[in-house]
């Protein structure tokens, strides 16, 4: 008889929020440009945002008997993440589920199949991020694990560790490195807010990169 665990630890719900203040690219780009999903998982919406708990969950394509298994035990503010073997013709997810999420508090939804009712989901302004957007139904028959590492979007993305999605994309922080990663989206929040600050003042974007040399070495010749 299949025997799922649902038990794992979450990262400290303070630095979950305080890494919801950064983009998935400053995240991204924080972390040594590590933990970015395939790009071809994006938000139903433009202006869906989330960031929360890995709650994972591995499904057979075409079928999402164990994403509802998920959304049961999952915790307030956890976001599932769904493995599907990247099955693009299934809408496995729709209004209805998103439903049960919101009653439950869930942060969102990430997954590498389709959904559907992507309207009814703008309107209830439940995070969703997929593959794609399928009308195409789904069965119920093959059970699998949940809360056990799973590959999704070409990254490994493990129960607790953090996922970040906003208009870019998603990008996955392991929960032991989520201070860390806080830390250094904000020296690179700070950073950027010098360039631009530079470039205000009148600096090429030559000068503020210090870029002159690195295309003299290059043999870079500009007439002017």
């Amino acid at each position: 008889m299949p025997h799922v665990t649902t038990k794992f630890d979450r990262p400290d719900a303070a630095l979950v929020e305080q890494l919801s203040k950064y983009s998935s690219a400053t995240i991204h780009e924080a972390q040594g440009r590590l933990g970015a999903l395939s790009s071809s998982i994006k938000p139903v919406d433009h202006t869906m945002s989330l960031c929360g708990p890995a709650f994972t969950v591995r499904c057979a394509p075409r079928d999402n008997i164990m994403l509802q298994v998920a959304i049961a035990h999952a915790r307030p503010g956890d976001v599932i993440v769904v493995s599907a073997g990247e099955y693009a013709e299934a809408g496995s997810f729709g209004d209805v589920l998103a439903n049960a999420c919101v009653a439950k508090g869930l942060g969102g939804l990430v997954t590498d199949t389709g959904v559907r009712d992507t309207l009814e989901l703008r309107e209830l302004g439940f995070p969703v991020f997929s593959h794609s957007v399928s009308i195409k139904g789904t069965v119920k028959e093959t059970v699998g694990p949940i809360a056990q590492p799973v590959l999704i979007g070409g990254e490994l993305v493990r129960p607790g560790d953090v996922v970040r999605g906003d208009a870019d994309g998603v990008v996955v922080v392991r929960r032991e490195d989520v201070a860390d990663v806080v830390g250094k989206s904000q020296d690179r929040v700070d950073a950027e807010a010098a360039y631009i600050e530079a470039y205000r003042s009148g600096k090429s974007v030559i000068e503020v990169s210090n870029l002159a040399d690195v295309l003299a070495a290059k043999g870079l010749v500009i007439d002017e």
